[in-house]
Formats: structure tokens, sequence, C-alpha cells
């Protein structure tokens, strides 16, 4: 620690040199992302980007997100019940000003990326400390920060993170994170349905069956610009009919990640009489294939089981251009375990401000957080 500095940007255009240099491995650490952020952001949501320094050479960049919750004006409209209602009275009222250290937008570990080896107890310090220091900039600034939140962490990353001073914080496991490993034996999609057992072979025909009549489309810049405002009613509806959210995307947020990524970002248009009813996003990650935001219309999704079929289409852009792994984040679990997704357990730590809510928040979070019940599927011979 004694060699390892941080310093903490309010805007990219701040960043130091070779930034992405060291961010080379996490697409949603680089700069083109961070533009997006910057100029797309959930309007409840400022970003600010963390440099750490080994002296003076930068080994590590980070990024931590304030969210104020009172600016929503829904945390998600799709439960609608007493326990639901207290949740969100809790969080409104005692938790909605918000840091995290990583990317609350996004599933899996997108926090920090390091070029040079340097051990987790020490990363956990410096998070904490960058935690404290955003917190304390931020209360100069007339907001005081209820909760912080360090998300998304694999287990054995967890496991060491708790040798630091993430071991006297609440660690707190969510829905997990849905992944798909591809086989390298799969050249082709058919090889991929070829593996599917009977049942779920019949899925799949069924779905394709029900697909007729839809045309699938990847859109360009100008096509995203001129579909901007359905492509953003279809996405909010989605969103929100989630059960929870912490925020929504800004309308420009799709055109402005095309514009910044190009080809790395595809959005994949549905469109039933040459109406737009639907799409998906993926962005290319190195040899990960990364799910984004979708969207549809909920009246075409359930006659030609859209959803589903997306998944399908997504897992053949997956094959075909031989990644290894497609991220399919949480949400829906059910259905992307039956074609082919493993659920994977993340870690987060939180704590709260109030010295008296804190003691008790191993009570409090399980009472906040709907109870998962759902079956894996097993989809393959």
């Amino acid at each position: 620690m004694e060699t390892t500095t941080y310093k903490i940007y309010s805007s990219i255009t701040q960043l130091p040199d070779y930034w992405d240099e060291v961010a080379n491995e996490n697409a949603f650490l680089q700069i083109p992302y961070l533009k997006v952020l910057e100029e797309s952001a959930p309007k409840n949501m400022r970003c600010f980007y963390i440099g750490v320094f080994e002296k003076t050479e930068l080994i590590g960049v980070a990024l931590a997100q304030y969210l104020d919750l009172n600016k929503l004006e829904s945390f998600g409209e799709r439960d609608k019940c007493y326990k639901t209602f207290i949740r969100n009275f809790v969080f409104k009222n005692f938790a909605s000003h918000a840091l995290f250290l990583g990317n609350n937008m996004i599933t899996g570990q997108n926090s920090y990326v390091f070029n040079k080896k340097i051990d987790l107890k020490t990363v956990g310090e410096l998070l904490y400390e960058c935690a404290n220091e955003i917190s304390l900039y931020l209360k100069k600034h007339d907001i005081k920060i209820h909760i912080v939140s360090f998300k998304d962490f694999y287990r054995d990353c967890a496991l060491k993170l708790k040798e630091s001073i993430f071991g006297k914080m609440y660690e707190f496991n969510t829905q997990p994170n849905m992944i798909f490993e591809l086989l390298p034996q799969w050249k082709t999609n058919e090889d991929y349905v070829a593996s599917f057992s009977k049942k779920y072979r019949d899925q799949y025909k069924r779905a394709h069956k029900k697909f007729d009549g839809i045309e699938t489309r990847e859109l360009s810049l100008d096509d995203i610009i001129l579909h901007e405002n359905r492509i953003y009613d279809l996405y909010y509806y989605v969103a929100k009919n989630a059960p929870f959210n912490t925020f929504f995307l800004a309308k420009n947020h799709f055109s402005s990640f095309k514009n910044h990524f190009g080809n790395r970002f595809i959005l994949e248009g549905y469109f039933m009489n040459k109406e737009l009813v639907g799409f998906h996003t993926l962005l290319l990650n190195g040899d990960t294939l990364e799910t984004y935001f979708l969207g549809y219309d909920e009246q075409v999704q359930k006659e030609k089981m859209l959803y589903l079929n997306m998944l399908y289409n997504m897992t053949k852009f997956g094959i075909e251009h031989q990644f290894k792994k497609i991220i399919f984040g949480r949400t829906a679990l059910e259905i992307k375990s039956s074609i082919g997704a493993k659920p994977v357990v993340m870690s987060g730590f939180i704590y709260h401000n109030n010295k008296w809510i804190n003691r008790y928040f191993d009570k409090i979070f399980p009472r906040l957080e709907p109870a998962l019940i759902w079956q894996e599927r097993h989809p393959f011979k």
C-alpha cells in the first residue's frame, strides 16, 4: 500500500494516458463506454473514475456510480404486494442516496481491472478508501450517502476480499449471473441444436415455428437514431415491469453506444409487418459476448415467443462467431437455463452509514429482497 495510490476523476477529459491500455481486458471500463455513460447515463446517476498508481505508473482503473433514487418515478411495477410497498418505502426514505463501487447497470465483475498482479486485500482497502473520499466529496455538495455497495464479485474473489475491510460488511447474494460456456465442438447453430435432449429440441422447434412472420435485422447508427423513440418505448416497457429498478436509461443511450463502439455493439431489431416490435443488444468484449438491454412489445412477445427466440438468436451469434461464453445476466433465470446458461453466484458487500441501521443490516436486507424460487433446467443430452 505504501507505493500504491489512487486518484478520483469526475470527467473522462481528466483521465490519464494509457487508461485503455490498462482497461484492455474489459470494455465496460474503457473510454468508449465511459463516454457512453457521460453522454447518456440515467438522469439519476453520476459517475466517478478511479485511477490506481504504483508510484507514477497507472496500474489499475475502476468505476464508481452515485445514484439518487429520489429522482426515480418508479422502482418497478411488476410485483404489486405489501412487501414490495414496504421495500420501496424503505429505499426511498433510508437508502435514496446510494454509492456503488462498480457498475450498477450490468451484471458481472466489472468494478475494476489491473494490468499487473495485486493482492485482493489491497484492492479491498483501495476501494473502501475511494468510497470514503467520494462520499466526503458529495457531502460537501449537500449529498449525504446512505448506503455504499461494492457489487458483483465471483466467489473466489469475494472470499479473498473478506480478508480486507470487506469482512466487516454485510455480504449479499441476489439473483445469480446466468453464464453460458459455449462448447468448442459447436461450430454451427445446428451443432448446438443437435445437442439438445428431445424435450428441448421440441421447444426450439416450437419457438421457431411461432417466430414465423418476424424479420430480424441488425440496425446501423442511422437506423437506431431513426427508430430511437420506438426503441426506448420497447425498452421502457420491459424495464418498468421488472421487479425492481434503480435507474432508467436515457433515450439516446443506444445511439450513443453504437456511435462509440461501432461494430463491437450490435442492436438487432425484430420487425413484424415492417413495425419494430422488439430488439436485443450485444457487446463484443474480447472472447466474451455480453448481452445488454432489450425490449419488446408484450402482445407480440406472447404470440411469437419473442424473448425465447431472442435468447436463441444471441446464442447462435455467439457460436457462429466463436465466443467462449455469453453473459446473460440476472432475471428470467429459468428460461435462460432452458437454453443452456448456468447460474453463477456473485457476491456484493454493503454497509449503511447510519450505525444503528448498519448494525442490523443482516436482518433488514433479506426482508427487502424478494425470495427467489426457480427451477434450473438441463437442456442437453
